[in-house]
């Protein structure tokens, strides 16, 4: 038999949602994000206003002030989180929306443009028909690919999401 799971007043097991926030962190962590703005941004994420302070961050992955500026630097950098005051507040609050991902991902598109871009100048300066520059060609035929379908795939989401 196991414990009976320690609920908050709004019904959330914190020990749940604690094993959650490392667990999900590290699977971003293995798709390649830094490991503090991953628990940064997974400790948002399960927050139920997507919404806390810096302090709270510290205090919530029992981490430093430090660790926490340095990775909410980063997620505002890459448009995954967003910094704000509420109303008469003086400290900043990190807010997450739910569509973070789908509006994170699609900006990409003009990432992958310039990847395809200076690609291009290495396939000239390795030489097209060279093994090398194969690999240079199939690369960037596979970013301009990705550039030209992602505004389409991130507007049918948002379709499918409006359907419902």
């Amino acid at each position: 038999m196991s414990p009976t799971p320690q609920r908050e007043p709004d019904g959330r097991d914190s020990g749940a949602v604690a094993r959650f926030v490392e667990d999900f962190a590290l699977v971003l962590t293995t798709a390649g994000m830094q490991r503090m703005p991953a628990r940064v941004l997974t400790a948002l994420l399960a927050d139920q206003q997507g919404s806390l302070t810096a302090s709270e961050i510290a205090e919530n992955l029992r981490i430093s002030p430090a660790a926490v500026s340095g990775a909410v630097r980063y997620l505002t950098q890459v448009g995954l989180v967003r910094r704000g005051r509420a109303p008469g507040e003086r400290r900043d609050h990190y807010y997450i929306g739910n569509d973070v991902w789908y509006e994170a991902v699609g900006r990409r598109d003009t990432i992958y443009q310039r990847l395809g871009d200076i690609l291009d100048e290495g396939v000239e300066a390795v030489g097209q028909d060279s093994p090398a520059g194969e690999r240079l060609t199939e690369t960037r035929d596979f970013f301009l690919y990705l550039a030209k379908e992602l505004p389409a795939l991130i507007e049918r989401w948002r379709e499918e999401r409006a359907a419902g």
